[in-house]
Parts: C-alpha cells; structure tokens; sequence
C-alpha cells in the first residue's frame, strides 16, 4: 500500500511540473519558462548536487530489483 501512496505521490508531482511548464508557456507574464528556471537552478552547486542525489535515489529505489528469496 504504502508504494502506491509513493509512485502516486511522484505521479502527482510530474504532472504538477507538467502542468506549471505548460502554464509558463500560455502566459509568459506569470512564470518563468522551464529552462530559465533549469539556467537559474543549476547555478548553485548545492542546488545540482541535490538534483543528482535525488535522480539516484530514484533510480534505486524503483529501478533496482529486490534479491529473490533463497
């Protein structure tokens, strides 16, 4: 139960992302675009260094198989 809560919970926040470049796109005067926000993030080296802790967490916790049962 609680990985369902878990891949909802990362399916909700995509389309949320999804939603805000979208709306970045319809109405400049708002928000800004997705790779202005990318140049004004990746400028921080705490900022990058988090991004890539979390894409491995990611990747570990929903791309690596669990060892079988002996």
């Amino acid at each position: 139960m609680t990985r369902i809560v878990t891949i909802a919970g990362f399916i909700a926040c995509g389309l949320a992302m999804v939603v805000l470049v979208l709306t970045s796109r319809r109405e400049e005067s708002r928000l800004a675009r997705f790779g202005e926000l990318l140049d004004g993030v990746m400028q921080d080296r705490a900022a990058r260094l988090t991004i890539v802790l979390f894409w491995w967490w990611l990747g570990w916790h929903f791309l690596v198989t669990p060892p079988l049962p002996a």
